[in-house]
């Protein structure tokens, strides 16, 4: 028997009914099924994501620290992150709980804000980006960057992006940044329309530490995952760093990166 939780994209009525009826289907096959909100959790053997590429970054958020693999089922648009359509979903289910399936697994990003004193203000996982904007009414986003405590440069941008393998292909893309392979482990830092000669991405080890501290006395918003969630203040400095666990994504054969981004893309051999 195993223990599934399910995650529903909650403006998407047909993921609620599809949450439905798999949840029945789970039961009448002898499986404990749930549907996730906040946790606490019991102890899961899945999750299942039910939307799209939002859904699946709130579900790894929800569970990536108890290790719990996640299944992503397209009811989106773009679907990166997901595996199986949703007439695939019981069948993948079938092949997970017989074992039949392989683990992604897929770096993330420990993100901390400090404040003037040293204190630890706010503390959060990503899978994607970490991404300091201008608040209304601001010009630019002014920072100061470190790697390992050490200064790099100050960057005047709309915004500044952090971002992890996975999420190179997310806003960090748009911005003109490198995709990069997400079996890769390493950190890239993005200016978004910068306001200044030096405009170019940065691609990092995985274990340096990037740190960025509000300039000229004006606050940033913090936005992790596409959801605002914070805003740096002045004195106040923010931490990225190779998150302790990674996000365990459940796949079936083999999926190529290069092939997943042609897919997805529209992009052909000419």
């Amino acid at each position: 028997m195993a223990t599934i939780g399910l995650v529903v994209h909650h403006q998407r009525p047909e993921a609620a009914e599809l949450a439905q009826r798999t949840v029945h289907w789970l039961l009448s096959c002898g499986h404990r099924a749930l549907l996730l909100e906040e946790p606490p959790f019991p102890d899961l053997d899945l999750a299942v994501s039910l939307g799209g590429d939002g859904t699946m970054l709130r579900t790894v958020d929800m569970v990536a620290s108890a290790k719990v693999p996640v299944l992503g089922v397209n009811l989106g648009n773009l679907g990166y992150l997901t595996t199986v359509e949703p007439d695939q979903l019981h069948d993948a289910l079938d092949r997970f709980v017989s074992g039949e399936y392989r683990l992604d697994a897929r770096m993330t990003l420990d993100v901390r804000i400090f404040d003037r004193h040293g204190q630890v203000t706010l503390h959060c996982g990503a899978l994607n980006d970490v991404v300091l904007q201008r608040p209304a009414g601001q010009h630019t986003v002014r920072a100061r960057l470190a790697v390992n405590g050490a200064p790099f440069l100050s960057f005047a941008a709309d915004s500044l992006i952090v971002a992890t393998p996975t999420g190179s292909t997310a806003y960090n893309l748009s911005a003109r940044g490198p995709i990069v392979s997400p079996r890769a482990r390493v950190q890239i830092v993005t200016p978004v329309a910068a306001h200044m000669l030096f405009d170019r991405s940065l691609v990092l080890a995985a274990d340096e530490e990037v740190t960025l501290s509000p300039e000229d006395g004006a606050p940033a918003d913090l936005v992790v995952d596409g959801s605002l969630i914070g805003v740096l203040e002045p004195g106040h400095t923010l931490r990225c760093a190779e998150g302790a666990s990674d996000a365990l994504l459940v796949t079936f054969g083999d999926r190529h990166f290069h092939d997943i981004l042609k897919s997805k893309f529209n992009l052909s051999d000419r």
